[in-house]
């Protein structure tokens, strides 16, 4: 990429660079829309809502995947325009229901989206939105996959704003918004975009006094996008790696994480809970499903980095609330122990590890502009001789996706650690689980080191990780935090009750599915083999 073509200085907050929300002027083409739920179940009714300047538009519905499969189609639909709240990031849109799709006994479980098109003066114009079909049957196959739908919440920045930007009129400075709202569209880039878009990670070794750049915003800032369309979410993460899984023959039932909030028992005739991607942001309902279910034997196999957030839904699940500083939450004086922060504060309570075995505070970022920028990019082998390595022909000190797959970029997951004769143990001081073992290692730092003075561009700047630190402990953060900007990435694996985890700590992990790194492609297929396995034949080879 040029000089000419990267963003200039504060280019993510440039007033140029503006959230997709809709002007309702007749003479420009708009078309946008949303379902009032993320998922939805055979019988059901998907209500969508749809803004359009077009008279005439069409809805077409694809369920998704290796081989896209369309399966209703509305054409020649009434348009519609309606005004939309300034606000609407936090008070959803209030556009009226348009069509009402009737949901076939025979479609498959899976994520399925909703295309809306008009055609004006020749020119198609398109925009998204998805829903996921859960099950008829739960527990029709072995396998649950879970869309992180709390952390696409939390990044979807149409109308404005969202959990990291957005409100108030300085473009040069970052006020989130703790309330947001499902009841929008969805981002530019975040369900749909071109292969090859980038990821938020550089894939080449810089050389010597480089200044970091961004690729991924570049890209966006260029072609239209939203600055977040590499956060979060299906284009990015979890389609990804259901072609790849598709492709050898694994099927899935699809949840969301509203699923798992919701409807506890979503999880309850499943073998395994499989999470790709980035799943930063979770409820306590989520995390209390997940428990029960591995506690009673369920197995959970993440692909995925930064578990870090608590958040609340609404009753109805149309707002999520997240305000990060402790006591800015309302309920930080009567209900503590559900303020939104970060899940190791004290004030919570429950260490993210307890669910997981990593957490986002033992990474956090390797490859991301100049965090960790001339690291291996993959994970470094501790423990070969663990089952998860089995058939890869690894060897200690070997790496795993290293450059320039880099499956060990973006925000990767760890726990306070400690090498005893060569090998990595949990220091267990943040929570981490007794049984954890940590496989593998990838360095990390809590943020990019600013070497310029603020004149360029860092993305996910150290001081802002050290700034948090008071306000989720006070004057007493623990000492394995104090002072603490390197960390690591690991893959680990513990056992909680009856049932195993296994956690592949990246957000990046499923790049070396789409690069087809082999032993990344072993390891999953270990993972989910193993832990999709019933119950009989996975105590035969325990």
């Amino acid at each position: 990429m040029t000089e000419q073509q990267r963003l200039p200085r504060h280019a993510w907050s440039v007033p140029g660079w503006q959230c997709e929300i809709p002007g309702g002027d007749p003479s420009t083409p708009e078309i946008c829309c949303y379902t009032d739920q993320f998922s939805y179940t055979a019988g059901d009714s998907v209500a969508v809502h749809v803004h359009t300047t077009a008279e005439r538009y069409s809805l077409e519905v694809v369920r998704d995947g290796a081989h896209p499969e369309i399966v209703y189609r509305l054409d020649d639909l009434p348009g519609e325009s309606h005004p939309t709240p300034a606000d609407s990031y936090a008070v959803g849109c209030g556009w009226p229901v348009a069509v009402r799709i009737p949901i076939a006994e025979e479609w498959r479980s899976g994520m399925y989206l909703v295309i809306a098109r008009i055609e004006v003066e020749g020119r198609v114009y398109e925009r998204e939105h998805f829903f996921v079909l859960r099950s008829a049957v739960a527990g029709r196959t072995r396998y649950a996959l879970m869309l992180t739908t709390a952390t696409m919440t939390a990044y979807n920045d149409w109308g404005g704003a969202n959990h990291y930007r957005g409100v108030g009129d300085d473009p040069e400075v970052d006020i989130p918004a703790p309330v947001v709202s499902t009841q929008r569209p969805i981002a530019r880039g975040m369900l749909r975009k071109p292969v090859g878009a980038p990821r938020s990670r550089h894939e080449y070794t810089p050389p010597p006094f480089w200044q970091p750049h961004h690729e991924a915003y570049e890209w966006a800032f260029a072609s239209g996008y939203s600055r977040h369309h590499a956060d979060a979410f299906w284009a990015t993460y979890e389609r990804p790696f259901v072609v790849w899984a598709e492709s050898h023959g694994y099927d899935f039932d699809y949840l969301t994480q509203d699923d798992l909030h919701f409807r506890p028992e979503s999880l309850s005739d499943y073998r395994c809970l499989v999470i790709v991607g980035h799943d930063e942001y979770w409820t306590a309902e989520m995390r209390d499903t997940v428990d029960d279910f591995v506690d009673n034997g369920g197995n959970v196999a993440r692909f995925a980095g930064n578990f870090l957030w608590q958040v609340r839904l609404d009753d109805t699940g149309a707002t999520q609330t997240c305000y990060k500083i402790p006591a800015f939450d309302p309920l930080h004086a009567t209900d503590p122990s559900r303020v939104t922060t970060a899940w190791d504060a004290p004030i919570v309570g429950r260490p993210g590890a307890q669910t997981m075995g990593l957490t986002g505070f033992g990474g956090v970022y390797s490859r991301y502009g100049n965090a960790v920028p001339r690291s291996s990019g993959g994970f470094t082998v501790y423990r070969p001789e663990h089952w998860l390595f089995e058939g890869t022909d690894l060897y200690y000190g070997d790496v795993i996706g290293g450059a320039p797959v880099c499956t060990a970029a973006f925000e990767l997951d760890g726990v306070d650690y400690t090498f005893r004769k060569g090998l990595p143990y949990p220091t267990f001081e943040d929570g981490a689980p007794d049984t954890l073992e940590i496989l593998a290692l990838a360095p990390a730092v809590v943020g990019a080191e600013d070497r310029w003075n603020g004149e360029v561009p860092l993305g996910a700047p150290a001081f802002e990780a050290d700034m948090l630190l008071p306000f989720l402990y006070g004057d007493d953060v623990p000492e394995y935090q104090r002072d603490r900007h390197y960390g690591a990435g690991m893959v680990g694996v513990f056992t909680r009750g009856a049932g195993t985890v296994v956690n592949a700590g990246s957000c990046e992990w499923v790049n070396g599915l789409i690069e087809r790194d082999f032993c990344t492609e072993q390891i999953t297929h270990n993972a989910l083999r193993r832990l999709g396995a019933v119950l009989e034949a996975q105590k035969g080879n325990s």
